[in-house]
């Protein structure tokens, strides 16, 4: 497995279990005892790169505090391993990126996980009046794209140094105090209001 990643390191998502054991000095039955094909070594290279997020998602779930706090620890714990990530190697983490989005079938799973675990905390916000008339599935779209930015590991390339926890506490904060199924105005116009030129 370390040699894999190292190879990913390298050279990109083109590795092959072949690669792999030459540069391990092994014969390749050896590496097939461990990985039945190549993308059963790609699973595995994914799964090593979410397993602290894992940890970090059930480890909010299953702790007592209330709602917006959970959601923000829910966001910042894994916007924290990111950013950690990024920051110690920026081209490294720039492969895993790539590597992921090559291989987003074997990443959906993992986002499909946190989207589950982020439904369960939206009903539990719920149930104590936050997010007033959203179905479930409405709030988690909504909830996703303004966090956006704090969950997807590219934009650290190119927005780390305008992204802060403190941000994120306040998109989380505001979250709770108005993100409701209630027409306030801003969609209420039949069209959108022509600018007025200057005149000459």
């Amino acid at each position: 497995m370390e040699v894999a990643r190292k190879l990913v390191e390298q050279n990109g998502d083109g590795i092959t279990l072949g690669m792999v054991a030459s540069a391990a000095g092994v014969p390749r039955a050896r590496v097939e005892a461990h990985f039945a094909d190549d993308n059963e070594m790609i699973d595995a290279i994914v799964e090593t790169w979410f397993v602290d997020h894992i940890a970090a998602m059930e480890e909010v779930l299953a702790a007592d505090l209330p709602p917006n706090r959970k959601m923000y620890e829910f966001f910042v714990r894994r916007f924290r391993i990111h950013r950690d990530r990024y920051r110690a190697d920026p081209a490294t983490f720039e492969v895993y990126c790539e590597l992921g989005a090559a291989h987003f079938e074997r990443v959906e799973s993992y986002v499909d996980l946190a989207d589950h675990y982020l439904c369960e905390l939206i009903a539990q916000a719920q149930a104590d009046g936050a997010f007033p008339g959203l179905e479930i599935d409405q709030a988690l779209s909504l909830i996703n794209q303004m966090v956006f930015p704090y969950t997807m590991a590219e934009v650290l390339t190119y927005m780390d140094d305008r992204l802060s926890e403190e941000k994120l506490a306040a998109i989380v904060d505001t979250m709770f105090v108005g993100l409701s199924a209630a027409n306030r105005g801003a969609s209420g116009i039949a069209r959108i209001a022509a600018v007025q030129g200057r005149s000459g």
